[in-house]
């Protein structure tokens, strides 16, 4: 039943219209500037065209939805902080108190917190409860999960973001929480990516050089005894993923399916987003990357995505801040499609044709 449901959600993941695309490149041509000479705001506004299936389109409201989980791997010292503090953070999303909650005020945007796996019990109104387990178990001993957990939690977000676009939402980020993370991420890109634990696991939330190397050494250890298929992204995910990357994986091809672009956070998102890629290719053309992180492995992640990132600014909190500080940079892009002038109604000379540049 899963199955079906999540085949049925990748084949929906349609490309990108095409007719649209072209019919905001020739408005932007038309616009009084240089042609491409806003660069990258071009290029957003051209796939925002595209997602949307209209030249200028309207994205109306703005959310980030920061999946919270735990993770069993945080038995073998792998974090500076203790699996405690997930569910400490998940209040304060809740209480309005995190970074993503003052740089979503900023930017007007919503934030959806969800419990997908933390290992407490919580109760409060204002969370989104859809708790598969508490917690995965300890990757370096066995699979994190089983495949239908797996499933069933990229199903979750794939719901999450289908009732978002329902609700008028018409751009979301993708945001994390579960201490533990930036392991069960590293693994997935050393998987997927074909790489090495010591290019794909970085400091995470700033652990010493002994803890660094113990934990690539973990990482290697996992790998080693689940024997997770590079070919089969399930696999993958539920052997050495984490149910809040699952869950972000569902959001990112829920709102492809639904034509809602996505925009990207970090390490932990982007190894989201490289499952999502891996199991609906097409759903690419819908993602933003909002920023580098400082992690190390992310630019191996972004480029194994095929995604180029908006933002440079050496953060690596995750919870979706990265995400949600590029929301103003993808609305500029839209009102410079409706609000700026044509070289024709502001009276303005434009370029001359080519040929009489010429000689």
């Amino acid at each position: 039943m899963s199955n079906n449901r999540l085949e049925q959600i990748i084949a929906g993941v349609a490309p990108l219209d095409k007719r649209s695309i072209e019919e905001a490149a020739r408005h932007l041509d038309q616009l009084t500037k240089p042609p491409g000479s806003l660069g990258r705001l071009e290029e957003v506004a051209k796939q925002l065209a595209g997602i949307r299936g209209e030249p200028i389109p309207d994205l109306g409201k703005k959310a980030v939805v920061v999946m919270a989980a735990d993770h069993g791997v945080c038995e073998e010292g792998v974090s500076a902080y203790p699996a405690e503090v997930t569910p400490q953070m998940v209040l304060n999303f809740l209480n309005g108190g995190a970074a993503v909650n003052v740089l979503s005020r900023h930017a007007g945007a919503d934030v959806l917190c969800v419990d997908i796996g933390v290992n407490a019990e919580l109760s409060d109104s204002r969370l989104r409860s859809h708790k598969i387990r508490m917690g995965t178990a300890n990757m370096a001993k066995g699979p994190a999960m089983t495949r239908e957990e797996a499933e069933e939690a990229v199903l979750v977000g794939a719901e999450i973001a289908a009732e978002l676009v329902r609700d008028g939402y018409g751009l979301i980020a993708t945001g994390d929480m579960g201490i533990g993370n930036t392991t069960a991420s590293s693994a997935i890109l050393t998987v997927l990516g074909g790489t090495d634990a010591a290019e794909a696991a970085g400091r995470g939330t700033g652990i010493d050089e002994e803890r660094l190397r113990h934990k690539q050494a973990v990482i290697r250890q996992a790998i080693e005894l689940n024997r997770p298929d590079a070919a089969d992204p399930m696999d993958v995910l539920s052997k050495v993923g984490g149910l809040e990357i699952a869950g972000l994986a569902g959001v990112i091809l829920g709102a492809a399916k639904h034509r809602c672009p996505v925009v990207i956070d970090g390490f932990i998102s982007s190894a989201a987003a490289l499952v999502a890629a891996r199991l609906a290719p097409l759903s690419v053309r819908y993602m933003i990357a909002s920023h580098l992180s400082q992690e190390q492995g992310h630019a191996r992640l972004l480029e194994e995505i095929g995604l180029i990132p908006m933002l440079v600014m050496d953060m690596r909190l995750g919870e979706g801040t990265g995400a949600v500080l590029a929301f103003p940079l993808i609305e500029a892009a839209v009102k410079i499609m409706k609000e700026m002038a044509t070289f024709a109604n502001a009276g303005v000379s434009g370029a001359l044709p080519a040929e009489q540049l010429q000689g």
